[in-house]
């Protein structure tokens, strides 16, 4: 099987994983293999905001934690969301450009494998859209230097994963139509 082929095929949703931050040359690797997905017009409107210092990504967590807690009443639902994950890679999209949420999950897909295939872990974390909605959020995103209007799509969280491989799970039947 090719090498991407079977990327595609092993990758899986880390969920439990090692406080040891990546080396920056590992995460910069994926965040340029987010950079070069796919667009729509090549607009390129979907951005990405690494965020590896511990006290942003720990407010981040809590962030997210605190949305997933108004929404769902489970227990541990305010752990920590990222699961220890020291990286965290933002993808948002570019309000004024149409194309830029789709664009946005195709730079997040990317940075998956590409985690997957340097050795790293990696999961989609829902609640970008709320945290990045958010007035505080808003203001820190200016504070690093992002200017306009973004929307926030996915929380891509990276590093080593802990534990055994997750295995894999039975694909569902029935989602494919040959005409």
């Amino acid at each position: 099987m090719n090498e991407v082929l079977k990327c595609i095929h092993e990758r899986r949703s880390i969920k439990k994983y090692k406080s040891e931050m990546p080396p920056s040359e590992l995460v910069d690797k994926v965040i340029s293999a987010g950079l070069d997905a796919a667009s729509g017009r090549n607009k390129q409107g979907a951005i990405i905001v690494a965020v590896t210092d511990k006290a942003v990504r720990d407010a981040l967590s809590l962030a997210n934690a605190k949305i997933l807690s108004s929404k769902v009443a489970i227990p541990g639902a305010a752990a920590d969301p990222f699961y220890n994950a020291p990286a965290v890679l933002v993808v948002l999209a570019d309000k004024s450009v149409s194309t830029s949420l789709y664009d946005a999950t195709l730079v997040a897909a990317n940075m998956m494998l590409a985690a997957h295939s340097l050795g790293l872990g990696s999961c989609w974390i829902h609640r970008a859209k709320e945290t990045f909605e958010s007035p505080e959020w808003k203001t820190w995103l200016k504070s690093v230097g992002v200017e306009g209007e973004y929307e926030g799509v996915a929380n891509i969280i990276v590093g080593y994963r802990e534990g055994d491989y997750p295995d894999e799970k039975p694909r569902r039947e029935g989602r494919v139509f040959k005409i």
